[in-house]
């Protein structure tokens, strides 16, 4: 594994810092190098394994980890899961080859942020790299089906408890918004947003925002007609 360190990007704002886990020295080199041509990115380090995914997490302090699941090793699910019980403020943005549809409910519930597959376009690659960067959640078209066709919950109770601001807080991140988006939609602090993530959390009984937004898509929360006071 390498890490390298550049500069803080322009316009005050520092880059997003990216680590990519994958087994593939060729797929790392043409992600660093694709990815290192972008203003507001800088690669921190490469991992070949799971291990070393989670390790390297913890030094160099990426803001996204690009996790591919099949790697020697601890996999990519056993790294998400260990990257969680360390704490590791780290988003993860799956990155893989793996079309089993099988495997993206158990990403999400390790707490990926993001699911994508190896023949993204590149462009859309980095825009899903900013956008995972700014709390929204992800997933291609294929594995965004492979969770809705997951069976819903049958209990509700947790939903039934929400506020109605808590519920309009779902809402809006069932629709990929941010918090910050969230808190300038309804006209209130990013801390407060935060903490009513929290509450709904708790209540859901789940455990990030990624979960949530599947968990309101599901139960038919955010669809259209349902949204915020405005």
């Amino acid at each position: 594994m390498t890490t390298s360190e550049v500069p803080v990007a322009g316009a005050g704002r520092a880059p997003i810092r990216v680590l990519i886990a994958d087994d593939h020295p060729v797929v790392r080199q043409g992600l660093r190098t694709f990815l290192g041509i972008q203003d507001d990115i800088v690669v921190v380090g490469e991992a070949a394994d799971g291990a070393s995914a989670v390790s390297l997490a913890e030094s160099a302090e990426p803001d996204i980890v690009l996790m591919d699941l099949k790697m020697p090793g601890a996999d990519g699910l056993t790294a998400l899961t260990e990257l969680r019980a360390r704490g590791v403020s780290a988003r993860v943005l799956i990155l893989t080859s793996v079309t089993e549809r099988g495997h993206v409910l158990p990403a999400v519930q390790a707490g990926a942020a993001g699911y994508l597959y190896k023949d993204v376009d590149p462009q859309a690659l980095v825009q899903a790299i900013r956008a995972v960067h700014d709390g929204h959640v992800l997933f291609a078209p294929d594995a965004a089906e492979a969770m809705l066709a997951e069976p819903a919950s049958g209990d509700d109770r947790g939903l039934a408890a929400l506020t109605d601001r808590e519920r309009e807080v779902l809402v809006h991140i069932a629709r990929g918004r941010s918090n910050r988006e969230i808190a300038r939609a309804l006209v209130v602090s990013e801390k407060t947003v935060k903490t009513h993530v929290s509450n709904l959390l708790m209540k859901l009984g789940v455990q990030d925002r990624t979960q949530a937004a599947l968990y309101a898509v599901r139960h038919g929360v955010g669809t259209v007609g349902e949204g915020a006071r405005d």
